[in-house]
């Protein structure tokens, strides 16, 4: 680490890094600045980002409609406790957030992570049937790579064997974790399972057309829309988690509105502030709201972050929804798509290409037996790109305001390092 600044070489020995292996993975990359779609390292290279930030900078890096509007509210109130006290910012926010999203979904809870979001729509589900006088109804149903969160109850509906928590198995609540059904055949025997076992489960949950940390599994609206149609058969709430999907990311502001379906809770985050600050939104109908209503205290939604509904949060998530009505942020994903679409076509008939999957701004290259991750990574950073790989796929998610010139250095990093890679296979 001799070449790293000071403040790096320093303090790298008293971080612990996510997902990552501290005794064997290379050390991260130092960042200097961040600006549009570039990240800029410390030696003075500049990257184009790929991964927006783990989704999250749909707008790019230092918007300055967003920057002046935390500047802004930083000069009234940086943060006042959401228990007992309630302020501007928050509130226009629920109103403007239950206005988007279908159905009667108007009651909105924030939290500052989207794990956290889904252990908030996990504990309504129990306690609606609970405060509704089904006892019975304990479980969740989720689905083959699924990923919710990293928090124990999130943790508990992802996929166990695909994800990254088997580890923690005997401690986790046992869910139903089921094949995401697709085809017919499959939703037959998915309604089987309903018959049999839906009686005592809460809610389903799932990713919408696209499972995520999962491998980017993408399945069509009309499937999302008939397990929403199968789920009510059986009277079970439907949660829809959109950390990853919502604001603009599959080619519509919700991956939802595709399937038209109005769930009973939906989860907010990653892309909620543009990539500024941490927030995140649980939402749920006024049925589920109605529910907690009560003369006992006990019926009432018992939880409460320190830092929910952050007022410089709140205005950066403001400022962000304000990007997507003033500019053509769909219509850009809609062109992001088209160039994905056509840039890695090319890798579906290299050797050790299982699938190449795109989806709005969601370009995937899965791979065969891939172990190569670090070398990936050093080998885009080289290449002045920011793709960061992960189980067997290499993707990429980038902002939606890059120009076709950075987008295409980005699918021409991904084709001309998975085109190495396969060469390379192909001869071992």
């Amino acid at each position: 680490m001799t070449d790293h600044p000071d403040w790096f070489a320093d303090g790298f020995k008293h971080v612990w890094l996510p997902y990552t292996q501290m005794q064997t993975t290379p050390p991260p990359v130092p960042v200097a600045a961040t600006d549009g779609v570039f990240i800029t390292l410390s030696d003075g290279r500049r990257l184009v980002d790929g991964v927006s930030s783990w989704w999250t900078a749909c707008h790019g890096y230092n918007h300055p409609h967003i920057r002046e509007t935390v500047a802004e509210q930083l000069g009234r109130m940086p943060h006042v406790m959401f228990g007992g006290l309630a302020h501007e910012p928050a509130l226009t926010l629920a109103q403007r957030l239950s206005a988007l999203l279908p159905g009667d979904l108007s009651r909105v809870f924030f939290s500052e992570s989207g794990s956290v979001s889904v252990e908030i729509a996990m504990k309504m589900a129990l306690q609606f049937w609970i405060n509704n006088g089904e006892t019975r109804r304990r479980k969740f149903i989720g689905f083959e790579y699924a990923y919710h969160g990293d928090t124990i109850g999130a943790m508990s509906v992802c996929d166990p064997e695909e994800g990254m928590h088997a580890l923690f198995s005997g401690l986790l609540p046992e869910q139903h974790i089921v094949p995401l059904p697709r085809t017919n055949d499959e939703f037959v025997r998915f309604e089987t399972f309903l018959g049999e076992h839906a009686a005592g489960c809460a809610a389903i949950i799932i990713e919408p057309l696209v499972q995520g940390a999962g491998g980017m599994k993408m399945h069509k609206p009309e499937t999302l829309a008939r397990l929403h149609q199968t789920a009510k058969r059986h009277n079970l709430l439907v949660i829809v988690d959109e950390i990853m999907t919502g604001f603009g990311r599959t080619g519509s502001l919700f991956a939802s509105e595709q399937a038209g379906i109005a769930p009973d809770i939906v989860t907010l985050s990653k892309a909620l502030t543009g990539g500024t600050m941490a927030l995140a939104a649980t939402v749920a109908t006024n049925t589920i709201f109605d529910a907690f209503l009560s003369e006992d205290p006990e019926a009432a939604l018992m939880h409460g972050p320190t830092y929910m509904a952050n007022p410089l949060a709140c205005a950066a998530a403001h400022a962000s929804l304000d990007l997507f009505e003033r500019e053509p942020r769909l219509d850009q994903v809609s062109s992001i798509e088209k160039h994905l679409r056509e840039a890695l076509e090319p890798c579906r008939d290299m050797a050790g290409v299982v699938d190449v999957r795109v989806k709005g701004a969601i370009g995937t290259v899965q791979l065969q037996d891939f172990t190569d991750h670090d070398a990936f990574k050093a080998a885009f950073v080289e290449k002045g790109v920011w793709i960061r790989p992960f189980g067997d796929i290499v993707y990429v998610m980038p902002p939606f305001i890059i120009e076709e010139r950075e987008l295409a250095c980005l699918t021409g990093a991904m084709c001309e390092i998975v085109g190495d890679w396969s060469v390379r296979r192909s001869e071992s």
